[in-house]
């Protein structure tokens, strides 16, 4: 290698990696953001945001999950205006945080700079992280904050600030005002700490009563006050919960949106497979390497009497509940948070391989902490990792592109339900019509697109099959009906069948062209909703 070369190579240090992957992270979420029209999904919630925006009304429906994506994507339409793009900004700049999460676990000697760097790759490059990242769901947000959570946990045991506490307890309390999954989180990870507490492998700093006051504090002061819609509605405090609770049991027990236990395994097999492969082989490792360890602690005793040297017994008192637990034992803090990655990793793939409703989406809730087991993986190759690193980064990169970049309907399960890329010249048409029937119940996506005065060009008529004269009454530019409930024909209309939204056909997909050929062709099929637009025929 030439001395010059050598020099950089030598100088190059994780800060610097990690902050050209941040860059990357920001290239692939930002770029063309407002390429695709917006998901059935994203169009309901900018909606509701643009009416908190204009109304100043909200409240907190479980069916479209908390007021925090509300109150913020009302805030940048404020700011920036409404568009598709404004509307998925902040969606973005949370994906691109995870980057310096990872860097502040490296910081906090929780990860190696080898382990740091691979899973700051993965986060930036993961296809449905960087779909999901660029879509105004509140997934991205809730995993954002559940990683600030544990990183800033962990620097309040490292630290001892309050400071640090608190930031924990926001970031709790807006990932509860983001999505109903996050007390699964919460849970998941208050079973590990109490893990720690019980091991001894954690103490909590000397003014942790103080702390822990503050942080509650903070936590339910934040829920109120945004469950409340900032104490409009403070009888919300009571009932959101129980409301959110019933919904969910609801839609767990109907299945609404069914798919089989395997349904997550199958969407990483399709888009994440190198990071699945590795974290499998990290499971592994990490119980094989964990057994070696401890069976060489026992193998270091070289008589019985050292063996059976124990602490004295304690006997039980409540008050010893409420005193500080003793300095720990040495903890190995890498191993440990490893050890952490990989039981997130299996309670959350079971949770959401349980929980009955399917959508892509939740996956992200498993695959954050699946590519910090990934990493760890890696780092066993020896002299390899950088190939196998290299191999791994182009097939995800490739996938990224293809789902996030394709101006076009695609066959992916990723997209649960898009709208269609044959509404923009409809929309077109629109724009040059003084009025249109919309002689059908489905009015996504045209209600957001069509927000405040440019609505009134519309009729709406609603899910009931109109009268041909009615229509042809109205004198409209052009109508609209769903192609269920249509006209063969409209006298002085010309007709043309488009998709509203599409989806992957999952059964056409299992047997025609086959799962193997669907794979690596992506030749799939697409099932839709359609409209039959008919549009006045010129003189």
């Amino acid at each position: 290698m030439p001395p010059f070369i050598q020099n950089i190579k030598n100088r190059i240090r994780v800060e610097h990696v990690i902050f050209a992957i941040l860059i990357l992270a920001i290239l692939l979420r930002f770029a063309f953001l407002d390429l695709k029209l917006f998901h059935h999904d994203e169009a309901i919630h900018a909606w509701f945001s643009y009416q908190l925006l204009t109304t100043g009304n909200y409240l907190y429906d479980p069916v479209y999950h908390g007021p925090f994506l509300y109150y913020i994507t009302a805030s940048m339409f404020a700011i920036f205006g409404d568009s598709d793009l404004v509307g998925r900004i902040l969606p973005c700049i949370a994906g691109c945080a995870l980057i310096p999460l990872v860097y502040w676990l490296y910081r906090l000697r929780y990860l190696t700079g080898k382990v740091a760097v691979i899973a700051a790759l993965f986060l930036a490059i993961a296809p449905e992280l960087v779909y999901f990242s660029r879509f105004l769901r509140n997934d991205i947000f809730v995993v954002f904050f559940s990683l600030l959570l544990v990183v800033a946990f962990l620097a309040w045991l490292d630290k001892g600030k309050w400071y640090y506490l608190a930031l924990a307890a926001v970031a709790a309390a807006l990932g509860m005002c983001s999505k109903e999954n996050m007390p699964l989180i919460l849970v998941t990870f208050g079973v590990f700490f109490l893990y720690l507490l019980w091991t001894r492998k954690i103490t909590l700093p000397k003014k942790w009563i103080r702390d822990l006051i503050i942080a509650v504090i903070i936590f339910f002061g934040i829920i109120f006050t945004l469950y409340s819609s900032f104490w409009a509605h403070p009888e919300m405090i009571l009932q959101a919960g129980p409301m959110a609770i019933e919904h969910w049991l609801a839609m767990h027990n109907e299945q609404r949106i069914a798919g089989p236990p395997v349904f997550y395994l199958l969407l990483f097999v399709l888009y994440e497979l190198p990071i699945l492969l590795l974290a499998l082989a990290g499971v592994i490792l990490f119980l094989v390497t964990g057994k070696k360890r401890s069976s060489e602690k026992e193998d270091e005793s070289d008589n019985l009497e050292e063996q059976e040297q124990k602490e004295p017994k304690k006997t039980f008192s409540f008050a010893a509940l409420f005193r500080r637990p003793e300095a720990p034992v040495f903890v190995d803090r890498k191993k440990e948070f490893i050890r952490f990655a990989v039981y997130w990793t299996l309670i959350a793939c079971l949770t959401y391989a349980y929980i009955g409703e399917k959508v892509p989406w939740l996956s992200l809730h498993q695959l954050v902490p699946m590519i910090f087991v990934a990493a760890f993986a890696l780092t066993f190759t020896g002299k390899y990792w950088k190939v196998l690193l290299a191999v791994s980064a182009v097939l995800l990169f490739a996938t990224t592109c293809y789902v996030a970049y394709t101006p076009a309907d695609i066959a992916e399960p990723i997209i649960q339900v898009q709208n269609s890329e044959d509404l923009v010249p409809l929309m077109a048409a629109i724009d040059a019509s003084d009025r249109v029937a919309l002689a059908t119940d489905q009015a996504w996506p045209f209600m957001w697109y069509y927000r405040g005065d440019a609505w009134d060009k519309f009729t709406y008529y609603g899910a009931v099959k109109q009268d041909p004269s009615t229509l042809l009454s109205g004198d409209y530019d052009i109508i609209i009906t769903h192609d269920d409930e249509s006209y063969d024909s409209l006298d002085g209309y010309a007709k043309e069948t488009i998709r509203l939204s599409y989806w992957i056909d999952c059964p056409g997909t299992g047997e025609d062209p086959g799962w193997i050929a669907y794979y690596f062709t992506r030749a799939g099929k697409i099932g839709s909703y359609n409209f039959d637009i008919f549009t006045r025929s010129p003189v």
